[in-house]
């Protein structure tokens, strides 16, 4: 398969503070490519930045605002002259029993994964036209494998997962070429919030192997750089999602089964801890709600 050289491209990358954001504009600058970071924490994406070896610069913004995406594309457009690659990663997360959920953070967790995917990709796809460039919308294992306790994670993935391969389908005659990214649990700051609730850790690890480990951040972004590179429709952060495509039609009833079962064995753990889960969880979620101030 053909790979594009990253040497002179402009790369666009939506939550850029941290995790998955960061590491992926490090490598992809270790490339030759020059860097736009676009998210929540300006002090962040300033030092993310400043560090790397390239032309870079930095946009606070939130992705599901309509107006404030269509104003960055112009000044990213104005300030390196082009947009060769967009990759759509800002999300934030929130678990637990949907019944129990924040409303607020729930539907949050729409937006800025879903909506904000999409609001991204309205405001960058014409500037990709112009270089005939690459949409890469980050998804997640939970796209493939719907899941007790991630609710809105879940539908936000499935969502754009399904906006990504609506979109290449009309854009895709206009030369833009349009990835789907996905990772399993992987070592962030998100995933390590989650982890602090010692039920949601205990429940994830009787999920079956592979899917019950958590996995290092470096190979799953060399995989998501090499994905880039070749301007792939499916980019797998780890190796075995990509066998996961082919039993996933068989996998909801089964969920379904032995999800109930292991909901019954935690039930009473939900209840001892009902009403501690509220809010996103991880940094990037607490940044998400110091922006909003403060949250729900």
């Amino acid at each position: 398969m053909r790979r594009w050289s990253l040497e002179g491209q402009v790369a666009v990358v939506t939550g850029g503070a941290r995790g998955v954001g960061e590491l992926l504009a490090r490598k992809l600058a270790a490339r030759g490519a020059k860097i736009a970071l676009i998210g929540l924490e300006p002090d962040q994406l300033k030092k993310v930045s400043g560090a790397l070896d390239t032309d870079s610069h930095y946009w606070h913004a939130d992705v599901t605002d309509h107006v404030a995406m269509e104003q960055v594309a112009l000044e990213v457009k104005d300030r390196f002259g082009k947009v060769d690659v967009v990759v759509a990663n800002a999300g934030v997360a929130q678990g637990g029993p949907f019944l129990d959920s924040d409303p607020a953070s729930w539907r949050r967790v729409i937006e800025v994964n879903l909506i904000g995917g999409a609001v991204t990709g309205r405001a960058f796809l014409p500037v990709l036209m112009e270089s005939r460039g690459y949409f890469l919308q980050i998804a997640s294992l939970a796209a493939m494998t719907p899941a007790p306790m991630m609710t809105a994670y879940c539908a936000s993935k499935s969502g754009v997962e399904a906006f990504a391969h609506s979109l290449r389908a009309e854009v895709g005659y206009k030369g833009v070429r349009v990835g789907v990214g996905y990772l399993s649990w992987t070592d962030t700051d998100m995933v390590r919030g989650a982890d602090e609730d010692e039920v949601m850790r205990d429940l994830r690890k009787r999920l079956p192997w592979p899917s019950n480990k958590t996995y290092p951040l470096g190979p799953a972004i060399d995989r998501i750089v090499a994905g880039i590179e070749r301007r792939s429709h499916h980019v797998y952060a780890q190796g075995w999602l990509r066998g996961m495509q082919s039993i996933r039609g068989y996998l909801p009833p089964v969920i379904g089964s032995v999800g109930q079962r292991e909901m019954a064995r935690f039930e009473p753990r939900f209840a001892a801890t009902r009403g501690s889960r509220a809010g996103l969880v991880g940094a990037g979620g607490e940044a998400d709600e110091r922006e909003r101030g403060g949250g729900a």
